[in-house]
Protein backbone atom coordinates (compact mmCIF):
# COMPACT_ATOMS: atom_id res chain seq x y z
CA UNK A 1 0.00 0.00 0.00
CA UNK A 2 2.64 2.53 1.01
CA UNK A 3 4.62 2.08 -2.21
CA UNK A 4 1.47 2.80 -4.22
CA UNK A 5 0.71 6.00 -2.37
CA UNK A 6 4.19 7.31 -1.68
CA UNK A 7 4.46 9.40 -4.88
CA UNK A 8 0.73 9.89 -5.36
CA UNK A 9 -0.40 13.20 -6.85
CA UNK A 10 -3.80 14.62 -7.65
CA UNK A 11 -2.51 16.96 -10.36
CA UNK A 12 0.10 14.85 -12.18
CA UNK A 13 -0.74 11.58 -13.96
CA UNK A 14 2.48 9.83 -13.00
CA UNK A 15 5.84 10.18 -11.31
CA UNK A 16 7.60 11.08 -14.55
CA UNK A 17 5.45 14.13 -15.32
CA UNK A 18 5.67 15.23 -11.69
CA UNK A 19 9.47 14.94 -11.69
CA UNK A 20 9.78 16.77 -15.04
CA UNK A 21 7.63 19.60 -13.76
CA UNK A 22 9.61 20.18 -10.60
CA UNK A 23 12.85 19.92 -12.57
CA UNK A 24 11.64 22.89 -14.62
CA UNK A 25 10.77 20.92 -17.75
CA UNK A 26 7.42 21.62 -19.44
CA UNK A 27 6.88 24.78 -17.39
CA UNK A 28 5.86 27.88 -19.39
CA UNK A 29 6.98 31.45 -18.85
CA UNK A 30 3.91 32.69 -16.97
CA UNK A 31 4.79 34.64 -13.85
CA UNK A 32 2.89 36.27 -11.00
CA UNK A 33 3.32 39.74 -12.53
CA UNK A 34 1.42 38.64 -15.63
CA UNK A 35 -1.28 36.98 -13.50
CA UNK A 36 -1.67 40.19 -11.53
CA UNK A 37 -1.99 42.26 -14.71
CA UNK A 38 -4.60 39.86 -16.09
CA UNK A 39 -6.54 40.03 -12.81
CA UNK A 40 -6.45 36.29 -12.07
CA UNK A 41 -5.05 36.73 -8.55
CA UNK A 42 -8.19 38.65 -7.56
CA UNK A 43 -10.31 35.53 -8.03
CA UNK A 44 -7.79 32.71 -7.59
CA UNK A 45 -5.17 33.28 -4.90
CA UNK A 46 -3.43 30.58 -2.86
CA UNK A 47 -2.11 30.69 0.71
CA UNK A 48 0.09 27.60 0.84
CA UNK A 49 1.80 27.96 -2.53
CA UNK A 50 2.19 30.30 -5.49
CA UNK A 51 -0.20 29.97 -8.43
CA UNK A 52 2.59 30.25 -11.01
CA UNK A 53 3.99 26.94 -9.71
CA UNK A 54 1.11 25.05 -11.35
CA UNK A 55 1.42 26.10 -15.00
CA UNK A 56 2.36 23.39 -17.45
CA UNK A 57 3.05 22.83 -21.13
CA UNK A 58 2.42 19.08 -20.87
CA UNK A 59 -0.86 18.14 -22.57
CA UNK A 60 -1.01 14.91 -20.52
CA UNK A 61 -0.94 16.95 -17.31
CA UNK A 62 -3.58 19.34 -18.66
CA UNK A 63 -5.89 16.46 -19.62
CA UNK A 64 -5.32 14.79 -16.24
CA UNK A 65 -6.28 17.96 -14.34
CA UNK A 66 -9.31 18.67 -16.49
CA UNK A 67 -10.59 15.20 -15.64
CA UNK A 68 -10.15 16.03 -11.93
CA UNK A 69 -11.87 19.41 -12.24
CA UNK A 70 -14.66 17.70 -14.20
CA UNK A 71 -15.31 15.29 -11.32
CA UNK A 72 -15.14 18.07 -8.75
CA UNK A 73 -17.65 20.18 -10.66
CA UNK A 74 -20.00 17.20 -11.03
CA UNK A 75 -19.72 16.12 -7.39
CA UNK A 76 -19.73 19.07 -4.94
CA UNK A 77 -19.15 16.66 -2.05
CA UNK A 78 -15.53 16.26 -3.16
CA UNK A 79 -14.76 19.88 -2.34
CA UNK A 80 -16.72 19.60 0.91
CA UNK A 81 -14.67 16.54 1.88
CA UNK A 82 -11.34 18.11 0.98
CA UNK A 83 -12.25 21.28 2.88
CA UNK A 84 -12.91 19.12 5.96
CA UNK A 85 -9.58 17.39 5.47
CA UNK A 86 -7.48 20.57 5.33
CA UNK A 87 -7.80 21.57 9.04
CA UNK A 88 -7.04 17.98 10.10
CA UNK A 89 -3.85 17.93 8.06
CA UNK A 90 -2.99 21.41 9.34
CA UNK A 91 -3.27 20.13 12.92
CA UNK A 92 -0.97 17.21 12.12
CA UNK A 93 1.62 19.55 10.66
CA UNK A 94 1.36 21.86 13.67
CA UNK A 95 1.76 18.92 16.05
CA UNK A 96 4.87 17.82 14.20
CA UNK A 97 6.24 21.34 14.31
CA UNK A 98 5.74 21.48 18.08
CA UNK A 99 7.44 18.11 18.51
CA UNK A 100 10.37 19.33 16.41
CA UNK A 101 10.64 22.54 18.44
CA UNK A 102 10.53 20.81 21.82
CA UNK A 103 12.38 17.67 20.79
CA UNK A 104 9.73 15.67 22.67
CA UNK A 105 8.85 12.55 20.72
CA UNK A 106 7.99 10.41 23.75
CA UNK A 107 4.74 12.09 24.78
CA UNK A 108 2.03 9.52 25.12
CA UNK A 109 -0.76 12.05 24.77
CA UNK A 110 0.76 13.66 21.67
CA UNK A 111 1.26 10.27 20.05
CA UNK A 112 -2.37 9.40 20.60
CA UNK A 113 -3.45 12.79 19.28
CA UNK A 114 -1.37 12.33 16.13
CA UNK A 115 -2.76 8.89 15.37
CA UNK A 116 -6.29 10.11 16.07
CA UNK A 117 -5.78 12.86 13.50
CA UNK A 118 -4.47 10.41 10.92
CA UNK A 119 -7.39 8.06 11.44
CA UNK A 120 -9.74 11.05 11.27
CA UNK A 121 -8.23 12.04 7.92
CA UNK A 122 -8.83 8.55 6.51
CA UNK A 123 -12.36 8.43 7.90
CA UNK A 124 -13.16 11.87 6.48
CA UNK A 125 -11.91 10.97 3.02
CA UNK A 126 -13.63 7.60 3.04
CA UNK A 127 -16.96 9.03 4.16
CA UNK A 128 -16.89 11.65 1.40
CA UNK A 129 -15.43 9.66 -1.50
CA UNK A 130 -16.56 6.08 -0.98
CA UNK A 131 -20.26 6.68 -1.89
CA UNK A 132 -19.27 8.17 -5.28
CA UNK A 133 -16.10 6.23 -6.10
CA UNK A 134 -17.77 4.12 -8.80
CA UNK A 135 -19.04 7.26 -10.57
CA UNK A 136 -15.74 9.12 -10.66
CA UNK A 137 -14.11 9.49 -14.08
CA UNK A 138 -10.72 11.00 -13.26
CA UNK A 139 -7.87 8.60 -12.65
CA UNK A 140 -6.55 10.62 -9.70
CA UNK A 141 -9.76 10.81 -7.68
CA UNK A 142 -10.71 7.19 -8.48
CA UNK A 143 -7.28 6.03 -7.30
CA UNK A 144 -7.56 8.06 -4.11
CA UNK A 145 -11.12 6.95 -3.38
CA UNK A 146 -10.49 3.25 -3.93
CA UNK A 147 -7.20 3.14 -1.99
CA UNK A 148 -8.62 5.08 0.94
CA UNK A 149 -11.62 2.75 0.94
CA UNK A 150 -9.30 -0.27 0.87
CA UNK A 151 -7.34 1.12 3.79
CA UNK A 152 -10.42 2.06 5.83
CA UNK A 153 -12.03 -1.35 5.32
CA UNK A 154 -8.92 -3.44 6.04
CA UNK A 155 -8.86 -5.67 9.11
CA UNK A 156 -5.65 -4.01 10.26
CA UNK A 157 -7.25 -0.56 10.18
CA UNK A 158 -10.30 -1.81 12.07
CA UNK A 159 -8.07 -3.39 14.74
CA UNK A 160 -6.15 -0.16 14.92
CA UNK A 161 -9.34 1.75 15.67
CA UNK A 162 -10.18 -0.68 18.45
CA UNK A 163 -6.68 -0.41 19.86
CA UNK A 164 -6.81 3.36 19.68
CA UNK A 165 -10.14 3.38 21.47
CA UNK A 166 -8.74 1.25 24.29
CA UNK A 167 -5.63 3.38 24.67
CA UNK A 168 -7.46 6.69 24.56
CA UNK A 169 -10.00 5.44 27.07
CA UNK A 170 -7.18 4.51 29.42
CA UNK A 171 -5.95 8.08 29.32
CA UNK A 172 -9.31 9.80 29.29
CA UNK A 173 -10.53 7.69 32.18
CA UNK A 174 -7.76 9.06 34.37
CA UNK A 175 -9.48 11.20 36.99
CA UNK A 176 -6.83 11.18 39.69
CA UNK A 177 -3.37 10.01 40.60
CA UNK A 178 -2.34 8.59 43.96
CA UNK A 179 1.12 9.68 44.93
CA UNK A 180 3.33 8.44 47.68
CA UNK A 181 5.84 10.67 49.42
CA UNK A 182 8.62 9.35 51.63
CA UNK A 183 9.67 11.56 54.54
CA UNK A 184 12.96 11.82 56.35
CA UNK A 185 13.40 12.07 60.12
CA UNK A 186 12.47 15.74 60.06
CA UNK A 187 9.30 14.93 58.07
CA UNK A 188 10.72 16.51 54.95
CA UNK A 189 9.92 14.91 51.55
CA UNK A 190 12.83 12.76 50.50
CA UNK A 191 11.29 11.06 47.46
CA UNK A 192 7.93 10.81 45.71
CA UNK A 193 6.26 8.60 43.12
CA UNK A 194 2.96 7.58 41.55
CA UNK A 195 1.28 4.73 43.45
CA UNK A 196 -1.74 4.35 41.21
CA UNK A 197 -3.69 5.96 38.38
CA UNK A 198 -7.38 6.08 39.24
CA UNK A 199 -10.67 6.24 37.29
CA UNK A 200 -12.34 8.26 40.08
CA UNK A 201 -11.64 11.86 41.15
CA UNK A 202 -10.69 12.76 44.70
CA UNK A 203 -13.32 14.41 46.81
CA UNK A 204 -12.55 17.60 48.63
CA UNK A 205 -12.59 16.06 52.11
CA UNK A 206 -13.69 19.25 53.83
CA UNK A 207 -14.47 19.38 57.55
CA UNK A 208 -18.28 18.99 57.24
CA UNK A 209 -17.85 15.97 55.01
CA UNK A 210 -15.51 14.37 57.51
CA UNK A 211 -17.99 14.96 60.34
CA UNK A 212 -20.91 13.54 58.37
CA UNK A 213 -19.00 10.52 57.11
CA UNK A 214 -17.37 10.01 60.54
CA UNK A 215 -15.26 7.11 59.33
CA UNK A 216 -13.48 7.36 55.99
CA UNK A 217 -10.45 5.23 56.59
CA UNK A 218 -11.37 2.91 53.73
CA UNK A 219 -12.35 5.72 51.40
CA UNK A 220 -9.26 6.10 49.23
CA UNK A 221 -10.80 8.94 47.21
CA UNK A 222 -11.37 11.44 50.00
CA UNK A 223 -8.65 14.02 50.33
CA UNK A 224 -7.74 15.01 53.87
CA UNK A 225 -5.45 17.89 52.87
CA UNK A 226 -4.74 19.81 49.63
CA UNK A 227 -1.30 19.60 48.10
CA UNK A 228 0.39 22.99 48.49
CA UNK A 229 1.21 23.92 44.84
CA UNK A 230 -2.49 24.08 43.93
CA UNK A 231 -3.38 26.56 46.68
CA UNK A 232 -4.40 29.98 45.42
CA UNK A 233 -1.33 31.61 46.92
CA UNK A 234 1.14 29.54 44.95
CA UNK A 235 2.97 30.92 41.93
CA UNK A 236 2.40 29.83 38.34
CA UNK A 237 5.89 28.33 38.23
CA UNK A 238 5.06 26.08 41.19
CA UNK A 239 1.87 24.87 39.53
CA UNK A 240 3.69 24.27 36.24
CA UNK A 241 6.43 22.32 37.98
CA UNK A 242 3.91 19.99 39.58
CA UNK A 243 1.97 19.56 36.31
CA UNK A 244 5.18 18.64 34.47
CA UNK A 245 6.06 16.16 37.19
CA UNK A 246 2.67 14.48 36.87
CA UNK A 247 2.88 14.36 33.04
CA UNK A 248 6.33 12.84 33.23
CA UNK A 249 5.10 10.23 35.68
CA UNK A 250 2.14 9.32 33.48
CA UNK A 251 4.42 8.96 30.48
CA UNK A 252 6.68 6.66 32.53
CA UNK A 253 3.67 4.52 33.44
CA UNK A 254 2.64 4.19 29.81
CA UNK A 255 6.14 4.08 28.35
CA UNK A 256 5.90 0.46 27.32
CA UNK A 257 2.54 1.02 25.65
CA UNK A 258 3.97 4.09 23.97
CA UNK A 259 6.88 2.17 22.48
CA UNK A 260 4.64 -0.47 20.96
CA UNK A 261 2.21 2.21 19.88
CA UNK A 262 4.91 4.20 18.11
CA UNK A 263 6.02 1.06 16.35
CA UNK A 264 2.52 0.49 15.02
CA UNK A 265 2.28 4.12 13.93
CA UNK A 266 5.61 4.11 12.12
CA UNK A 267 5.30 0.70 10.49
CA UNK A 268 1.80 1.02 9.13
CA UNK A 269 -0.29 4.11 9.66
CA UNK A 270 2.22 6.88 8.94
CA UNK A 271 3.55 5.07 5.89
CA UNK A 272 0.04 4.84 4.48
CA UNK A 273 -1.19 8.30 5.32
CA UNK A 274 1.89 10.55 5.24
CA UNK A 275 1.26 11.20 1.55
CA UNK A 276 -1.77 13.28 2.52
CA UNK A 277 0.49 15.96 3.99
CA UNK A 278 2.28 16.25 0.65
CA UNK A 279 -1.10 16.77 -1.04
CA UNK A 280 -1.96 19.88 1.00
CA UNK A 281 -0.93 22.44 -1.68
CA UNK A 282 -2.56 20.39 -4.45
CA UNK A 283 -5.80 20.13 -2.48
CA UNK A 284 -5.93 23.91 -1.99
CA UNK A 285 -5.23 24.47 -5.71
CA UNK A 286 -8.02 22.10 -6.76
CA UNK A 287 -10.55 23.32 -4.20
CA UNK A 288 -10.03 27.01 -5.00
CA UNK A 289 -9.89 26.38 -8.73
CA UNK A 290 -13.16 24.47 -8.54
CA UNK A 291 -14.72 27.27 -6.47
CA UNK A 292 -13.86 29.75 -9.24
CA UNK A 293 -15.35 27.53 -11.95
CA UNK A 294 -18.42 26.83 -9.85
CA UNK A 295 -18.96 30.56 -9.20
CA UNK A 296 -18.98 31.20 -12.95
CA UNK A 297 -21.31 28.28 -13.60
CA UNK A 298 -23.67 29.48 -10.86
CA UNK A 299 -24.11 32.74 -12.78
CA UNK A 300 -25.22 30.81 -15.83
CA UNK A 301 -21.95 31.39 -17.68
CA UNK A 302 -20.46 28.87 -20.07
CA UNK A 303 -17.39 26.79 -19.31
CA UNK A 304 -15.84 24.50 -21.87
CA UNK A 305 -13.16 21.88 -22.06
CA UNK A 306 -10.92 23.30 -24.80
CA UNK A 307 -9.52 21.28 -27.65
CA UNK A 308 -5.73 21.31 -27.91
CA UNK A 309 -4.59 20.87 -31.55
CA UNK A 310 -2.82 17.56 -32.03
CA UNK A 311 -0.79 18.68 -35.03
CA UNK A 312 1.04 21.44 -33.17
CA UNK A 313 -0.82 24.18 -35.05
CA UNK A 314 -0.81 27.50 -33.21
CA UNK A 315 -4.27 28.85 -32.50
CA UNK A 316 -6.58 30.64 -30.12
CA UNK A 317 -10.10 30.17 -31.45
CA UNK A 318 -12.95 30.75 -29.02
CA UNK A 319 -16.71 31.13 -29.40
CA UNK A 320 -18.63 33.03 -26.73
CA UNK A 321 -15.46 34.13 -24.94
CA UNK A 322 -15.83 36.34 -21.85
CA UNK A 323 -13.65 37.74 -19.07
CA UNK A 324 -14.29 35.67 -15.90
CA UNK A 325 -12.95 38.33 -13.53
CA UNK A 326 -15.35 40.95 -14.91
CA UNK A 327 -18.21 38.46 -15.05
CA UNK A 328 -17.95 37.79 -11.31
CA UNK A 329 -18.10 41.51 -10.49
CA UNK A 330 -21.12 42.64 -12.50
CA UNK A 331 -24.82 41.95 -12.07
CA UNK A 332 -25.84 42.53 -15.68
CA UNK A 333 -25.58 40.03 -18.54
CA UNK A 334 -22.02 39.70 -19.73
CA UNK A 335 -21.18 40.30 -23.40
CA UNK A 336 -19.35 37.44 -25.12
CA UNK A 337 -17.21 37.55 -28.26
CA UNK A 338 -15.64 35.28 -30.84
CA UNK A 339 -11.89 35.35 -31.45
CA UNK A 340 -9.99 33.46 -34.17
CA UNK A 341 -6.20 33.54 -34.03
CA UNK A 342 -4.90 30.90 -36.44
CA UNK A 343 -3.26 30.42 -39.81
CA UNK A 344 -6.60 30.51 -41.62
CA UNK A 345 -7.53 33.92 -40.21
CA UNK A 346 -4.77 35.97 -38.60
CA UNK A 347 -2.32 35.32 -35.80
CA UNK A 348 -2.06 38.97 -34.78
CA UNK A 349 -4.86 41.50 -34.39
CA UNK A 350 -4.89 45.22 -33.79
CA UNK A 351 -7.97 46.11 -31.76
CA UNK A 352 -9.22 49.68 -31.85
CA UNK A 353 -12.36 51.32 -30.53
CA UNK A 354 -13.68 53.88 -28.07
CA UNK A 355 -12.36 54.34 -24.56
CA UNK A 356 -14.09 51.98 -22.13
CA UNK A 357 -15.45 50.08 -25.09
CA UNK A 358 -14.26 46.66 -23.92
CA UNK A 359 -10.77 46.56 -25.46
CA UNK A 360 -8.94 45.84 -22.20
CA UNK A 361 -11.65 43.41 -21.08
CA UNK A 362 -11.31 41.17 -24.14
CA UNK A 363 -7.51 41.46 -24.08
CA UNK A 364 -7.44 40.10 -20.53
CA UNK A 365 -10.10 37.50 -21.39
CA UNK A 366 -7.73 35.96 -23.95
CA UNK A 367 -4.86 35.89 -21.46
CA UNK A 368 -7.03 34.47 -18.66
CA UNK A 369 -8.34 31.69 -20.90
CA UNK A 370 -4.81 30.74 -21.95
CA UNK A 371 -3.69 30.75 -18.32
CA UNK A 372 -6.67 28.66 -17.14
CA UNK A 373 -6.02 26.14 -19.91
CA UNK A 374 -2.42 25.73 -18.77
CA UNK A 375 -3.49 25.29 -15.17
CA UNK A 376 -5.60 22.39 -16.44
CA UNK A 377 -8.91 24.19 -15.90
CA UNK A 378 -11.96 24.67 -18.10
CA UNK A 379 -12.01 28.00 -19.96
CA UNK A 380 -14.68 30.75 -20.01
CA UNK A 381 -16.23 30.24 -23.45
CA UNK A 382 -18.90 28.23 -25.25
CA UNK A 383 -16.18 26.35 -27.15
CA UNK A 384 -12.48 26.81 -27.76
CA UNK A 385 -9.51 25.39 -29.62
CA UNK A 386 -6.34 26.65 -27.96
CA UNK A 387 -2.75 25.57 -28.47
CA UNK A 388 -0.34 25.40 -25.55
CA UNK A 389 1.81 28.51 -25.11
CA UNK A 390 5.41 28.49 -23.94
CA UNK A 391 4.78 31.86 -22.29
CA UNK A 392 2.29 34.68 -21.81
CA UNK A 393 3.77 38.16 -22.12
CA UNK A 394 1.85 41.32 -21.28
CA UNK A 395 2.55 44.99 -21.84
CA UNK A 396 -0.14 46.94 -20.03
CA UNK A 397 -0.21 50.57 -18.84
CA UNK A 398 1.87 51.09 -15.68
CA UNK A 399 2.58 53.89 -13.27
CA UNK A 400 5.79 55.87 -13.05
CA UNK A 401 8.06 52.93 -12.17
CA UNK A 402 11.55 53.18 -13.62
CA UNK A 403 10.74 56.35 -15.55
CA UNK A 404 13.12 58.77 -13.83
CA UNK A 405 16.10 57.74 -15.95
CA UNK A 406 14.36 56.50 -19.09
CA UNK A 407 11.21 58.63 -19.19
CA UNK A 408 7.82 57.03 -19.69
CA UNK A 409 8.34 56.26 -23.39
CA UNK A 410 11.79 54.82 -22.72
CA UNK A 411 10.37 52.59 -20.00
CA UNK A 412 7.66 51.30 -22.35
CA UNK A 413 10.18 50.59 -25.08
CA UNK A 414 12.48 48.78 -22.64
CA UNK A 415 9.62 46.50 -21.56
CA UNK A 416 8.77 45.76 -25.20
CA UNK A 417 12.44 44.94 -25.89
CA UNK A 418 12.41 42.50 -22.94
CA UNK A 419 9.43 40.69 -24.50
CA UNK A 420 11.35 40.19 -27.76
CA UNK A 421 14.20 38.63 -25.83
CA UNK A 422 11.90 35.89 -24.50
CA UNK A 423 9.09 35.46 -27.06
CA UNK A 424 8.80 32.58 -29.54
CA UNK A 425 6.32 31.43 -32.15
CA UNK A 426 4.47 29.47 -29.46
CA UNK A 427 3.99 32.48 -27.17
CA UNK A 428 0.92 34.63 -26.52
CA UNK A 429 1.58 38.39 -26.42
CA UNK A 430 -1.00 40.88 -25.13
CA UNK A 431 -0.38 44.59 -25.59
CA UNK A 432 -2.90 47.00 -24.08
CA UNK A 433 -2.58 50.72 -24.89
CA UNK A 434 1.17 50.33 -25.35
CA UNK A 435 3.11 53.48 -26.30
CA UNK A 436 0.33 55.72 -25.00
CA UNK A 437 2.94 57.93 -23.35
CA UNK A 438 3.90 59.70 -26.57
CA UNK A 439 2.25 61.43 -29.53
CA UNK A 440 0.34 59.45 -32.10
CA UNK A 441 2.98 59.90 -34.83
CA UNK A 442 5.86 58.50 -32.76
CA UNK A 443 3.63 55.85 -31.17
CA UNK A 444 2.29 54.65 -34.53
CA UNK A 445 5.78 54.39 -35.98
CA UNK A 446 7.19 52.38 -33.05
CA UNK A 447 4.05 50.24 -32.85
CA UNK A 448 4.31 49.38 -36.56
CA UNK A 449 7.89 48.23 -36.01
CA UNK A 450 6.82 46.13 -33.02
CA UNK A 451 3.99 44.52 -35.00
CA UNK A 452 6.34 43.75 -37.88
CA UNK A 453 8.72 42.09 -35.43
CA UNK A 454 5.94 40.03 -33.85
CA UNK A 455 4.78 39.00 -37.31
CA UNK A 456 8.25 37.63 -38.04
CA UNK A 457 8.24 35.80 -34.70
CA UNK A 458 4.91 34.22 -35.70
CA UNK A 459 3.29 34.32 -32.27
CA UNK A 460 -0.33 34.95 -31.38
CA UNK A 461 -0.87 38.54 -30.33
CA UNK A 462 -3.61 41.05 -29.58
CA UNK A 463 -2.59 44.72 -29.68
CA UNK A 464 -5.33 46.83 -28.10
CA UNK A 465 -4.74 50.50 -28.92
CA UNK A 466 -6.20 53.96 -29.34
CA UNK A 467 -3.98 54.47 -32.41
CA UNK A 468 -6.45 54.34 -35.28
CA UNK A 469 -3.66 55.42 -37.64
CA UNK A 470 -1.84 52.18 -36.80
CA UNK A 471 -4.77 50.08 -37.97
CA UNK A 472 -4.63 51.88 -41.31
CA UNK A 473 -1.02 50.70 -41.75
CA UNK A 474 -1.74 46.98 -41.36
CA UNK A 475 -1.73 46.26 -45.11
CA UNK A 476 1.67 47.91 -45.46
CA UNK A 477 3.07 45.93 -42.49
CA UNK A 478 1.78 42.64 -43.97
CA UNK A 479 3.33 43.48 -47.34
CA UNK A 480 6.62 44.17 -45.60
CA UNK A 481 6.79 40.94 -43.55
CA UNK A 482 5.09 38.39 -45.84
CA UNK A 483 8.19 37.82 -48.03
CA UNK A 484 10.13 36.94 -44.87
CA UNK A 485 7.51 34.45 -43.68
CA UNK A 486 5.69 36.79 -41.32
CA UNK A 487 2.24 35.77 -40.11
CA UNK A 488 -0.84 37.74 -41.10
CA UNK A 489 -2.04 40.74 -39.09
CA UNK A 490 -5.67 41.91 -39.18
CA UNK A 491 -7.89 44.43 -37.40
CA UNK A 492 -10.67 44.18 -34.87
CA UNK A 493 -13.05 46.89 -33.75
CA UNK A 494 -14.79 47.35 -30.40
CA UNK A 495 -18.19 48.42 -31.60
CA UNK A 496 -20.52 51.29 -30.94
CA UNK A 497 -24.15 50.89 -31.87
CA UNK A 498 -26.50 53.87 -31.93
CA UNK A 499 -23.97 55.93 -30.00
CA UNK A 500 -23.67 53.32 -27.22
CA UNK A 501 -20.80 50.98 -26.48
CA UNK A 502 -21.86 47.43 -27.32
CA UNK A 503 -18.68 45.75 -26.03
CA UNK A 504 -18.95 43.51 -29.09
CA UNK A 505 -15.80 42.88 -31.06
CA UNK A 506 -16.02 42.88 -34.86
CA UNK A 507 -13.46 41.84 -37.44
CA UNK A 508 -13.42 44.87 -39.69
CA UNK A 509 -11.45 47.96 -40.61
CA UNK A 510 -11.70 50.76 -38.06
CA UNK A 511 -13.28 54.11 -38.81
CA UNK A 512 -11.96 56.50 -36.21
CA UNK A 513 -14.23 59.28 -37.40
CA UNK A 514 -17.34 57.17 -36.79
CA UNK A 515 -16.38 56.72 -33.11
CA UNK A 516 -15.79 60.42 -32.70
CA UNK A 517 -19.02 61.23 -34.58
CA UNK A 518 -21.08 58.89 -32.38
CA UNK A 519 -19.59 60.30 -29.19
CA UNK A 520 -20.08 63.91 -30.41
CA UNK A 521 -23.71 63.14 -31.21
CA UNK A 522 -24.23 61.48 -27.81
CA UNK A 523 -23.06 64.57 -25.93
CA UNK A 524 -24.61 67.12 -28.29
CA UNK A 525 -21.25 68.31 -29.61
CA UNK A 526 -21.82 67.84 -33.33
CA UNK A 527 -21.87 71.03 -35.39
CA UNK A 528 -25.58 70.62 -36.02
CA UNK A 529 -26.36 70.15 -32.30
CA UNK A 530 -24.19 73.11 -31.32
CA UNK A 531 -25.83 75.37 -33.91
CA UNK A 532 -29.23 74.18 -32.79
CA UNK A 533 -28.43 75.07 -29.19
CA UNK A 534 -27.08 78.48 -30.20
CA UNK A 535 -30.32 79.23 -31.97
Amino acid sequence: MSTQLEKFSLIFPDEETQRDHYNGDNTPNIDMFVLDELGLLEVFDLKNSSLDEYFTKDRRVIKHRMDVFGDMLEFPEISVTLNKLIPILTDIMELRRLEADTGDTESYLESITEIELYISSISTLNAGLSPIKEQLKSEALRTLAFRISELAESDYYKELNIKLSELTNRVRDIKSVTIGVNLDAQLRPSSAGVLSINPEPFRSGDVIEKILRLNFKDDEYTCIANLVPFNKKQSENQRTALALAFNSAINDVYKQSLRSWKKIVQSYVLENTDFLLDLMPEIEFLVKGTALLRALSAKGLSLCRPTIPEDGARSFAAKGLYNPCVALKVDYEIVTNDIDMDKDNAMIYVLTGPNRGGKSVITCAIGLSQAMLQLGMFVPADSATVSIADGIFTHFPTGADDTIDKGRLGEECARLRDIFEAVSADSLVLLDESLSSTGSFEASYIAAEVLAGLSRVGCRCLFSTHLHELAAEIDNINARTAPDGGVAIDTLVAGIESGKRSFKIYRQKPDGKSYARDIADKYGLSYENIVSRLR
